[in-house]
This record gives structure tokens, C-alpha cells and sequence, in this order.
């Protein structure tokens, strides 16, 4: 966690966090403050995800499934959504079973190749999803609204990059 970095003084005699100054830019970053907001923001987003996976009878991992499933650029296949969560063959297996009785997904076998496996998220649940999470949509629109554009894109570049370099780790 960020907060566990050790703090080293800087030039100006204050407290800096190990790479809290911007590239090039020498500006001051409060890397902490970041962090806070970031764990923050998780925090709540895992609230709601907890809620709506106790509603269903689904674990927080069948949730993230489904996510994966949703955002994916093609058809989600177990080996791409057991890579994605990092989990064992037979852990996937589970969840999508949970998810598949629950009729959140279902399998369709490639036809060309039966072997193939193609993960789709049910129409009707993601309705239902849809309603669950729709507070969270209207909260992101209504801060969206204090933004502009250019500082948007500002974010969202930001959280992509964060997202990759997080995704060194796996």
C-alpha cells in the first residue's frame, strides 16, 4: 500500500513519497493523498459489489466474472477468464457454474470447434445488474459533471496507465 512507503525528505525540507514527482515536471504530487482516495473509492465500489453479490447468492469473485465478462473485447473464453482473476482451472469451473445456475451466464460451444467455449452474460441479469449499480453509474455521472473534457480524459488516461502498470504484477 501506498501509505507504507517510506517517506524521504526533499529539496524544500518536506516529506516526499518515493516517485511523487511528475515526470520531467518537477511538481509537487501528494502521493498519499492519491492513495487515500484511491483505497476510498475501492472501498465503496466493494460495498456495492458485496451487496449485490449477497443478494444473489454469488461470491465478490463471481462479480469481478461478470465484469470480466461484460468488458471483454470478444467472447470471454475460462482460459482468458481464469487469467484475468488469476485463478486455478477448477476455480473458474465453480464460478461459472454459480454463475450459469444462477442465470447470469451461459456456455455456447463454438460450432466450428466444440472445444471452444464462449462465455455470454444473460440478457435479463444484465438488466438486473444494470438497476443494481445504477447509483454508482449516476454518482460517476454526477462527478463526471464537475469536470471537463480535458480533465477527464486526464483521468481516465491515468487509470488506464495505472491499471497496466498494476497489471505488471500478475
Amino acid at each position: 500500500m501506498a501509505g507504507a512507503d517510506v517517506q524521504h525528505s526533499g529539496a524544500d525540507g518536506t516529506d516526499e513519497a518515493p516517485g511523487s514527482r511528475a515526470p520531467g515536471g518537477g511538481r509537487d504530487v501528494d502521493l498519499q493523498a492519491l492513495a487515500v482516495a484511491l483505497r476510498r473509492m475501492h472501498g465503496e465500489i466493494g460495498r456495492v459489489v458485496q451487496r449485490f453479490a449477497g443478494e444473489r447468492g454469488l461470491h465478490t469473485t463471481d462479480v469481478q466474472a461478470l465484469a470480466a465478462i461484460l468488458d471483454a473485447d470478444e467472447p470471454m473464453t475460462p482460459g482468458r477468464l481464469r487469467e484475468s482473476l488469476g485463478l486455478t482451472s477448477g476455480a473458474v469451473t465453480a464460478c461459472l457454474d454459480r454463475l450459469e445456475r444462477a442465470g447470469h451466464i451461459r456456455r455456447v460451444r463454438e460450432s466450428s470447434d466444440r472445444r471452444v467455449v464462449h462465455l455470454y452474460y444473460v440478457q435479463d441479469a444484465r438488466a438486473a445488474a444494470h438497476t443494481h449499480f445504477r447509483p454508482l453509474a449516476d454518482a460517476t455521472r454526477s462527478a463526471m459533471d464537475r469536470f471537463t473534457d480535458e480533465e477527464l480524459a486526464v483521468v481516465v488516461r491515468f487509470l488506464s496507465v495505472l491499471n497496466e502498470e498494476l497489471a505488471v504484477g500478475r
